[in-house]
């Protein structure tokens, strides 16, 4: 295939060599009884603190209105179309290993929806289990995936993401099964693990920040993806700028919805 032309997911998939030894069989297992899989230290040292540092930048450069491309939120630090943001950015959303679990997740059709930042400051963090995806009804397909990218080790103590393995099996949401959304939950894990490392979640599958606890941030990306079908959190084709539309490749133009 000549790699100029992307005309639909397959296509990206084959641009970026994913193929179906992308994942192993265990990754492949835990996105299907989990609803997440975890890729330990993904990234390596000198694109970590270029991925910190410009994360740095942002929010000294944007201040007060960082995150308002999307979403600000009390007790974080909040940072939107990343995509737009910095090269440094550019691999995360087409890395191979992200894009094969996404794929494996959604299965059809799908494009990046957002390219957010979030950290919550000392004190702070905690948010109710959610889905991604409002209700989900039997045997809907999923829809939504979203990756993590730890940019700080994500620990007990510092806002790490808290998961209820399994529950992207269920139908409705997760108001129709429990009280108080901000309780602890049974069977939820808090998902720890060094910096550089990323997890992808089944965005059907309850999940939520919890407090950090420490001194110090605990920063992450997350590049979110949704089916083709489904409008973007982040509208991209309001967005692009000609300086990142003329660097990134027709298969990341693809993604981002704006070729």
């Amino acid at each position: 295939m000549n790699k100029a032309f992307v005309n639909n997911i397959q296509d990206v998939l084959h641009y970026y060599d994913v193929t179906g030894s992308t994942l192993t069989d265990e990754e492949m297992r835990s996105l299907d009884e989990k609803g997440y899989v975890l890729f330990e230290r993904l990234i390596d040292a000198e694109w970590l603190g270029k991925l910190q540092q410009q994360y740095e930048y942002l929010m000294e450069q944007e201040g007060a209105k960082a995150g308002t491309e999307v979403h600000q939120e009390e007790g974080t630090r909040r940072l939107s179309d990343l995509a737009n943001k910095g090269e440094v950015f550019d691999g995360t959303y087409i890395h191979p290993k992200i894009l094969a679990a996404v794929y494996h997740v959604i299965g059809r059709e799908f494009k990046v929806s957002a390219m957010n930042g979030r950290d919550a400051v000392p004190g702070f963090g905690h948010q109710d289990l959610h889905a991604d995806w409002g209700g989900r009804m039997d045997n809907e397909p999923y829809n939504v995936a979203i990756s993590i990218w730890m940019l700080d080790d994500f620990t007990a103590e510092n806002g790490a993401t808290r998961v209820v393995p399994g529950t992207h099996k269920l139908a409705g949401k997760p108001a129709d099964y429990m009280k108080n959304l901000k309780d602890a939950h049974p069977d939820e894990i808090v998902v720890t693990a060094p910096a550089g490392s990323v997890v992808v979640l089944n965005s059907h599958t309850w999940h939520g920040g919890t407090v950090n606890h420490t001194d110090r941030t605990r920063r992450a990306i997350h590049p979110y993806y949704v089916a083709r079908e489904f409008e973007q959190q982040q509208n991209m084709r309001e967005y692009i700028r000609k300086s990142t539309y003329d660097r990134i490749s027709p298969a990341a133009r693809y993604l981002l919805n704006v070729d």
